[in-house]
């Protein structure tokens, strides 16, 4: 197995913090809430995630996959049905290189460790601002375990493995603002002193039998389980500290010690397809 070992620099950067509060947001994240999601990205996700597109290159609700684009950026019906979130962008983001505004929602279930773009000739720059969130609701990147506050704009390092867990019952909306190009900077507009640091979570060294728990597990893995049991050597690296990508290793030793070659390889595909390579509209069969 491959073992992780040091602690790394948070490449994420908080850029900004936004005065969320002079914007009256309930009513339209009730409107989220209750929207429905197509489930494009339900290889990545377990427990309740959800993707929905306010903006996008064509308009379309149906049109929710993402990729670069070269059209203007068109509101979807949705979009158009929350105009105070879209003031909020419209207001402090410039929109000449935008080209997708979504709202994720996280309840109650974690992002397997991934890095985007992979499918792309180029990544672009990806914003995240939590709209409604609590402590209950973490991001990581390689070993680094840290919280979004709302209102807070971060420049998420998405080429680096990296997760999302949120164990609370009530959702945890982030607004997504994709632009094109990674290396040019986003001019924020009328944003407010940050008062408080970062906040970047402690957590303990995982034991030895803490590990050997872990593994032990594999030995009642089924081709039928394999999907639902990868959740919590996902979820491990958000209490213990450990680094995201470990979630595979920990899970191909796992699948070793069944003894079905079968379910090493598919261990070792998932691997490849959350952090290596990944081809546009590739799905992933369990």
């Amino acid at each position: 197995m491959m073992h992780w070992r040091g602690f790394s620099l948070l490449k994420s950067r908080r850029l900004a913090v936004l005065p969320i509060d002079s914007y009256d947001l309930d009513s339209e994240l009730s409107i989220v809430d209750r929207h429905e999601y197509g489930g494009e990205y339900d290889t990545f996700t377990f427990g309740s995630w959800s993707s929905h597109v306010l903006a996008n290159g064509s308009g379309a609700d149906s049109d929710t996959a993402f990729r670069p684009h070269d059209g203007r950026l068109t509101l979807t019906e949705l979009g158009k049905q929350l105009p105070g979130i879209m003031s909020l962008v419209t207001e402090h983001f410039p929109l000449d290189r935008l080209q997708w505004v979504r709202v994720f929602s996280l309840r109650d279930g974690i992002i397997s460790p991934h890095v985007d773009f992979l499918e792309f000739a180029e990544a672009g720059t990806r914003l995240q601002i939590p709209l409604r969130t609590s402590e209950e609701s973490l991001h990581s990147e390689n070993d680094i375990v840290y919280h979004l506050r709302r209102g807070e704009v971060w420049k998420i390092h998405a080429t680096d493995p990296h997760s999302a867990l949120s164990t609370a019952e009530t959702p945890r909306l982030s607004l997504c603002l994709d632009f094109s190009d990674a290396e040019e900077p986003i001019a924020i507009r009328d944003d407010i002193p940050a008062t408080e640091p970062v906040r970047i979570m402690e957590r303990p060294e995982i034991t030895e039998a803490e590990l050997e728990e872990l593994l032990a597990s594999g030995r009642d893995l089924t081709p039928a389980t394999m999907r639902s049991r990868f959740r919590r050597f996902a979820s491990l690296h958000f209490e213990r500290r450990a680094h995201a990508a470990a979630a595979f290793d920990w899970f191909e030793e796992a699948a070793r010690r069944t003894g079905d070659a079968g379910m090493v390889a598919k261990a070792q595909a998932f691997r490849a397809y959350c952090i290596e390579k990944r081809r546009d509209g590739e799905s992933f069969d369990w």
